[in-house]
């Protein structure tokens, strides 16, 4: 087994494939769920658990520490940023979270958001609306479905305390505008935190590009990590913006019986106890991901879901829900008889692994385009033209 081309290289998908052994068992477009972990990252996560095993969990940890150090620089490297900004976390809601309930918000103020909020930050804007009286304001989409860069500047006014943008959406093929809304964000002043739950592993990532502030992100879907495992990425210059909504030992020294100082770096955002092992493979997901490069790989996933969305959309009584001006990998559909449950099962007794998706998981964004459950298709790098083929022609054969 070889690690991953240099990223100037262009993608060796049978490598891809080799490195990945799911793929020798299934036909895997849940890539937006949890994408297969490449064997680099299983044998990193296997391994460590071995040596728990073998000497202790304690003992174990302190021969980590090269290998975790190394995790930080790699998520760094991934998306444009500091090792000392990056804190690792439990998942990509954590990570939002953290940010989000540790803003000192008061009553009146607001936070704008789109209408591709994905459900549990909308859910805690609506926590934080009840308990202390902030305001949402939803910018409205444009002709494409994006967010109205334009509409969402004319909503910022001297309440607004912070812009929340998802990136990728889990429910459509939509790739929102960040860096645009970055240049709003900057010129107002205005703190940014951006979801990137679907885009890290998925697109190319740069936050000074970007211009956000804040970013969270999770091992498990594009970027192939094991499960239980997220980061946050909070710049130096917001470091003091956010409180910690808890700490402990990790993030704090108790320097005296009632005294604390908070640990200078993002590290005042971790917890002490944390899953040793996948903090690991999640710096050799980050690292084989640089390998290949994630230009290519970004190309290659728009490549695939622009030709399985065209090629669903030809079936009858299929119609593809996808909307934006640029699309990428996700791809949901519905058809007009045929429900998506349905679909799901019959494609899952052919070894073909897809999900659906709810209106309960964006429902800004469900009820104004009136989304039924849809079944979602999310290729990766390491699919292939013919697996798009097979899941054209199951799908075919279940709604006829």
């Amino acid at each position: 087994m070889t690690m991953t081309p240099p990223r100037s290289a262009p993608l060796d998908v049978e490598q891809l494939r080799a490195d990945t052994p799911g793929c020798a068992h299934v036909v895997h477009l849940n890539n937006a769920g949890a994408g297969l972990m490449p064997r680099p990252v299983l044998l990193a996560v296997t391994k460590h658990l071995e040596l728990e095993a073998r000497i202790g969990g304690y003992e174990a940890a302190a021969c980590a520490e090269t290998e975790l150090a190394a995790t930080y620089q790699a998520l760094a490297d991934l998306v444009g940023a500091h090792p000392d900004e990056t804190a690792l976390v439990e998942n990509a809601t954590k990570a939002w979270g953290t940010v989000f309930y540790g803003m000192p918000f008061r009553e009146g103020d607001n936070v704008i958001t789109t209408h591709a909020s994905y459900a549990s930050n909308y859910l805690a804007m609506l926590q934080l609306r009840r308990q202390l009286g902030i305001e949402i304001v939803v910018a409205p989409s444009d002709s494409q479905g994006q967010v109205d860069v334009d509409a969402l500047e004319r909503c910022i006014d001297r309440n607004t305390r912070l812009i929340c943008l998802t990136h990728i959406p889990t429910n459509s093929g939509l790739v929102n505008p960040a860096a645009e809304v970055g240049r709003v964000a900057r010129r107002h002043g205005i703190p940014y935190l951006l979801d990137a739950c679907q885009s890290v592993g998925q697109v190319d990532i740069d936050m000074d590009a970007i211009g956000c502030d804040f970013l969270s992100g999770t091992g498990r879907k594009y970027l192939r990590g094991p499960r239980g495992t997220g980061f946050l990425v909070v710049r130096k210059t917001r470091m003091d913006d956010i409180r910690p909504p808890t700490i402990d030992l990790r993030a704090a020294d108790w320097t005296s019986t009632n005294a604390f100082e908070l640990q200078p770096t993002a590290r005042r955002f971790e917890s002490w106890e944390g899953y040793v092992a996948g903090k690991i493979g999640l710096g050799v997901a980050a690292r084989y991901a640089l390998a290949l490069g994630m230009k290519q790989v970004e190309a290659r996933i728009a490549m695939l879901g622009a030709a399985l969305r065209e090629q669903l959309a030809a079936l009858p009584g299929i119609t593809v829900h996808d909307i934006g001006r640029q699309k990428g990998g996700i791809v949901t559909f519905s058809h007009r008889s045929v429900s998506a449950h349905d679909i799901r099962s019959g494609l899952t007794s052919k070894k073909i692994n897809v999900h659906t998706s709810g209106p309960e998981w964006s429902r800004l964004d469900a009820e104004a385009r009136n989304l039924p459950l849809m079944v979602r298709a999310s290729v990766h790098a390491y699919n292939t033209e013919e697996e798009l083929d097979q899941c054209r022609e199951a799908v075919g054969e279940l709604t006829r």
